[in-house]
């Protein structure tokens, strides 16, 4: 079993430096009113992952410190998961530390590995449970109690709750899409008779890939035909000569000319061999064009009509891009993906038919689940009800009786409810169920809410019970319990002393305390002190054994030390406190 050996505290709050040394057992913390003991409860809730609130650290510090020391054994949950994050056992020991700066910075250290402070809240849940009025004051919530209700009742509430979530979670998705499809039908209806019209144009004018600008390249060479061809024809008048005039003088005749002139010489110089052949290629280059020069003139089309018809594409495909895209490349694509999102819409009716089927199907399941969840529930209440009743008696309570009202409100209509025990009723993530814990304190009172039912005592001690419970169906090594005794005075307190430290046989329990008969109980009692100067140092904790237990034990009870019959009543505690355990 894991047990938390010691803490030690610096800057922190009240406390200077002190070490806190703890009992395997029951440890009492007591002190006077703002001495520093719930400093206790909340340096372990900084070792377990709490909030760092720079508010904390004691005024003048740079930092607060808390460093603890718990002993784990091979196997355990925590030494798993510690090790997970990369820590060192220290001799069977997990050691964790936390740092919280006065500017609010946080570091957590864990088996002398840095580790997020997320790593310790995992760890928090498998190594102690901390309880105090701010707990019970959460559980006085119906939402908190059927969470409580769910956790003792373990797998048989649990099972059907998983899957009654997922079930629950698509309903949602399901709901939210067909709602979306059948609100939103006349602005779909108009997007799809845009979309219809739209590819409809696309179709007849039926536009052609690059289409665009190879009939912008046509209709220029078209609308300057006289002058292209004129242009080919004096070239080819240059180059070829002019067959009317014997006399011209053309590029062709010029460039043979000088070839004939350098071939006569051409064996005697190598280089002058080269610029011949250069002057060959020239030849052969100016024929070539000036024949295709002859052949470009006959073959370019001046007619108007075909001019007209080219225009006229343009205007057509002009319409397109004005309205669907930039090119036509852009209109194709946008018709592409038009007719997708057409098709897509056009099957709506179809969607919110498989939808509204699977709706059905979904609630008709949630129904089934939540019947399930129901059942488990009221069986799991009843143990529940019962074990905690059976601890009220042995917290002097012995004619009170717990019991759990589980309810479900009616639906408006069956369309926004499931069905459960033959009714439409109001569902959630968590089912149908409302539950409520009730009190009757004594024969012939009506079971009331506990928040109703129940005195600060009472409900200190309902409370007490609930954690006994939960400690026998769902164990931790480390209970701390913070004034949790509130309101609990005289024989009540002598049993609820007596039944914490019954539950220290088979835990680690730390109790904060201010009543003498529940710190009679403990195995260890520990006094938190401040010194003359409103601090808490390392003389400030002190485990108290002997007269030193009896004097602070007689202050507890009668305000001071030296009275006789307050020192008689606190033997009187120890002594029975002895014989119980």
């Amino acid at each position: 079993m894991s047990v938390l050996e010691e803490m030690r505290i610096r800057s922190l709050g009240v406390i200077d430096d002190a070490v806190v040394e703890l009992s395997p057992g029951f440890t009492a913390v007591t002190g006077e009113t703002g001495a520093g003991k719930t400093m206790v409860v909340t340096s372990l809730g900084l070792l377990l992952g709490g909030r760092a609130d720079p508010a904390l650290v004691r005024v003048g510090a740079k930092a607060a410190v808390v460093e603890g020391r718990i002993t784990v054994s091979d196997g355990d949950a925590a030494a798993l998961r510690a090790e997970e994050a990369g820590a060192e056992l220290d001799d069977g020991a997990l050691l964790i530390s936390r740092t919280v700066s006065a500017e609010g910075r946080s570091r957590a250290h864990l088996g002398g590995r840095s580790v997020p402070v997320g790593v310790l809240t995992e760890l928090a849940d498998e190594l102690v449970a901390v309880h105090g009025q701010t707990d019970q004051q959460g559980l006085l919530k119906p939402a908190r109690q059927r969470g409580a209700l769910d956790r003792y009742a373990g797998d048989g509430v649990e099972v059907p709750h998983a899957k009654y979530a997922a079930a629950y979670r698509r309903l949602r998705a399901v709901a939210a899409e067909l709602d979306e499809l059948t609100t939103r039908a006349r602005e779909r209806a108009q997007e799809a008779d845009l979309l219809r019209f739209g590819l409809n144009e696309v179709a007849a004018v039926e536009p052609l890939p690059g289409e665009d600008t190879e009939l912008a390249a046509e209709a220029e060479r078209l609308g300057h035909a006289e002058a292209l061809a004129s242009a080919a024809a004096l070239a080819h008048t240059a180059l070829a000569g002019n067959p009317e005039d014997p006399e011209s003088v053309d590029a062709t005749t010029v460039v043979a000319a000088a070839g004939q002139a350098l071939d006569g010489v051409r064996a005697h110089d190598p280089a002058l061999a080269a610029l011949a052949d250069r002057v060959g290629e020239i030849s052969i280059l100016l024929a070539d064009v000036s024949g295709e020069l002859a052949g470009y003139a006959d073959q370019l089309d001046a007619d108007p009509l075909r001019l007209a018809a080219v225009e006229e594409r343009r205007a057509a495909l002009t319409t397109l891009t004005r309205k669907y895209g930039e090119d036509i490349a852009a209109v194709l694509a946008w018709a592409q993906e038009g007719a997708g999102r057409l098709t897509e819409l056009e099957g709506d009716d179809e969607r919110i038919g498989e939808l509204t089927a699977e709706r059905d199907a979904l609630r008709s399941e949630l129904s089934a689940l939540g019947q399930a969840l129901t059942d488990a529930r009221t069986e799991a209440a009843a143990r529940f009800a019962e074990a905690v009743t059976e601890e009220l008696a042995s917290l002097a309570m012995p004619h009170a009786r717990v019991s759990f009202a589980i309810r479900q409100t009616e639906a408006a209509d069956e369309a926004s409810g499931i069905d459960i025990g033959g009714r439409s009723v109001v569902y959630g993530p968590s089912g149908a169920d409302e539950v409520e814990l009730l009190l009757a304190p004594h024969p012939g009172a009506q079971p009331r809410p506990i928040a109703k039912g129940a005195s600060g005592g009472e409900l200190s001690r309902v409370m007490l019970a609930v954690e006994v419970v939960f400690a026998g169906s769902d164990p931790v090594p480390t209970y701390l319990f913070d004034e949790v005794d509130a309101g609990v005075g005289g024989k009540a307190a002598v049993e609820v002393g007596r039944r914490l430290a019954k539950l220290a046989r088979s835990a680690q329990v730390v109790v904060v305390t201010h009543l003498p008969q529940v710190a009679a109980f403990a195995d260890r009692q520990l006094l938190v002190e401040k010194t003359v100067d409103g601090s808490v140092t390392r003389s400030g904790v002190t485990v108290l054994e002997g007269e030193d237990r009896v004097k602070e034990l007689s202050r507890m009870l009668a305000g001071q030390e030296d009275s006789e019959t307050a020192r008689a009543h606190a033997e009187e505690l120890l002594a029975t406190a002895r014989k119980d355990g």
